[in-house]
């Protein structure tokens, strides 16, 4: 790649630069409300039968972290994508069933759709980053991030939205919100600490990445946030397919796809499958596979996370996987992040 960068150095990657501070500022107007609070009661006290969790695209993968909490603590906890509920899950609106829905603009066709087809028949918190949306409106909690403006692929809405969405699971867990505050407050510096060294990591993935076709993410848990997003930004701002799906999935089938044009990035995610995360790393590398790992121990600087706590990693995860879409952009020498056919919200189902 030619040292000169500045093809990407273009809004998407000030979006990027800016996550930091949007960060702070999500965190420092994260405040409890009666509403907000009397949901969370009536869910410990037994009236809510399930949470449904829904989004679309980024607002959708965010909320891996968030399920698998409410499941953790008890909860039954259900992820449906936007245009599945409203069309083939409406059972699902009924006075015992608590929806959780998350969109940076609060105006898309799904999410106007679901106001319409809920008609307050189950209470909603919305989780969004435009207070005055129609499904702000229609919502009885809002939990409003502060990433401002955005130019077009979603990077600054999508780490606040995992930001809120921890604190959300907190308060509806009723946890010490001050010991999460404490916690997410570590999220800004870490990502400015990684973000500091950009140019470096865009250099050093686009060496990586050379003569690469096929981009896969893959990973277990709540890192599933982080490889359908990635997936999904790759081809958005960089137009180059990619496809993220769990860690066991991909020995199903995707992993005959191995070879010198196939490039996998293996996200180490928790403890508790770190392990078998590892062993597929090395078993792709003992085949001559081209591969990578994302974690705080990663062997390459471009791929290894900040030190952190279990709240904020998959805000960090996402991090290399914007540098990967730079990259690619800057080998093709195309502009990171403009859209050629769609729009910021997508206003048809």
């Amino acid at each position: 790649m030619p040292d000169d960068l500045a093809v990407i150095e273009g809004e998407y990657l000030r979006d990027i630069l800016r996550q930091p501070q949007a960060l702070e500022n999500t965190l420092a107007t994260l405040k409890t409300s009666k509403p907000l609070l009397d949901l969370a009661a009536r869910l410990n006290k037994g009236r809510f039968q399930k949470v449904v969790l829904t989004g679309m695209g980024g607002s959708f993968h965010a909320l891996h972290p968030l399920s698998l909490d409410l499941i953790g603590h008890g909860f039954t906890a259900v992820m449906v994508e936007t245009s599945e509920l409203v069309h083939h899950n409406t059972r699902f609106f009924d006075p015992k069933t608590l929806i959780i829905a998350v969109s940076q603009s609060g105006q898309s066709a799904e999410m106007v759709r679901l106001a319409q087809t809920n008609r307050k028949r189950c209470a909603v918190i919305a989780v969004t980053n435009t207070p005055d949306s129609p499904l702000a409106k229609h919502a009885n909690a809002v939990v409003l991030t502060k990433a401002g403006h955005e130019f077009s692929v979603s990077c600054k809405t999508y780490v606040t939205a995992l930001l809120a969405l921890k604190w959300l699971g907190d308060v509806l867990c009723e946890r010490d919100l001050r010991r999460t505050g404490r916690e997410l407050k570590h999220a800004a510096p870490a990502a400015a600490a990684y973000l500091a060294n950009w140019k470096d990591h865009v250099r050093n993935l686009s060496g990586i990445l050379t003569g690469i076709r096929h981009l896969y993410l893959v990973g277990r848990g709540a890192s599933l946030a982080s490889v359908g997003t990635g997936a999904l930004i790759t081809k958005e701002s960089a137009h180059f397919p990619a496809e993220g799906m769990s860690s066991a999935a991909f020995r199903h089938g995707p992993i005959e796809m191995l070879g010198k044009q196939t490039f996998v990035l293996v996200f180490a995610g928790d403890t508790r499958t770190r392990d078998l995360n590892e062993r597929l790393l090395l078993d792709i590398q003992r085949r001559d596979g081209r591969s990578e790992w994302v974690g705080q121990e990663a062997p390459l600087s471009c791929c290894r996370i900040p030190e952190h706590g279990p709240g904020i990693q998959q805000i960090l995860e996402i991090l290399p996987v914007q540098m990967i879409t730079l990259a690619l952009a800057a080998q093709a020498r195309r502009e990171p992040g403009r859209f050629a056919f769609t729009s910021k919200v997508t206003t048809t189902e």
